[in-house]
């Protein structure tokens, strides 16, 4: 239970300040804790990030998993593009993920966190989807390119160059709409669907 605590206070602070930005004593004043303490938990700070970008991955592998549970194919593929939109919409969850790229150039044992997070999700897909490896390519590319416009807010930009990179979505959930899809989005869209 202290851990959990201590995973959800650190990715408020690493998504604020980054790996190489957070200290841990920030860490532990927000979780209530000492900083001994905070590194009897976790052993050092990168164990710490390491843990908090797991989380953050475990949190979009349940929402894939959750809309998916009934599907298949292309279907799923809608359903967990929306998802992850949805997910979008929390900016810690964002950030603590552009953060953990950011960290993976300069360090391999992030790295292979971030590796390891593209692995589960690519598995999670392609059980849901068995599509081709060419619109596996193309569904996280989209995940990449949402995380994107939503980290540097291009919605709020009204000059049709940035407003052109989400017209193709709202047609296509227009058209997800009209044949019977079984998730209309109501929200405005961020971008195309796709994952991290």
């Amino acid at each position: 239970m202290r851990r959990a605590s201590v995973l959800n206070a650190a990715i408020v602070e690493f998504a604020r300040s980054g790996y190489a930005g957070t200290s841990t004593e920030a860490i532990a004043a927000r979780a209530g804790i000492s900083q001994p303490y905070l590194f009897r938990l976790f052993g050092t700070k990168k164990e710490l990030f390491i843990a908090t970008y797991s989380m953050v991955a475990s949190r979009i592998e349940e929402a894939f998993a959750a809309v998916t549970r009934e599907m298949e194919g292309e279907e799923a593929m809608i359903a967990m593009g929306m998802a992850y939109l949805e997910l979008l919409q929390d900016p810690d969850l964002l950030q603590v993920q552009l953060h953990g790229f950011v960290a993976a150039a300069a360090d391999p044992d992030i790295a292979s966190a971030c590796q390891d997070t593209f692995r589960r999700l690519w598995r999670l897909v392609d059980a849901a989807t068995h599509a081709e490896p060419a619109v596996m390519r193309e569904f996280f590319a989209q995940g990449m390119l949402c995380n994107v416009l939503a980290a540097i807010d291009l919605r709020s930009v009204e000059e049709p160059w940035a407003q052109s990179f989400f017209d193709e979505e709202e047609a296509k959930q227009e058209a997800v709409a009209a044949w019977g899809g079984t998730r209309p989005v109501g929200a405005t869209p961020q971008t195309r669907t796709g994952s991290a």
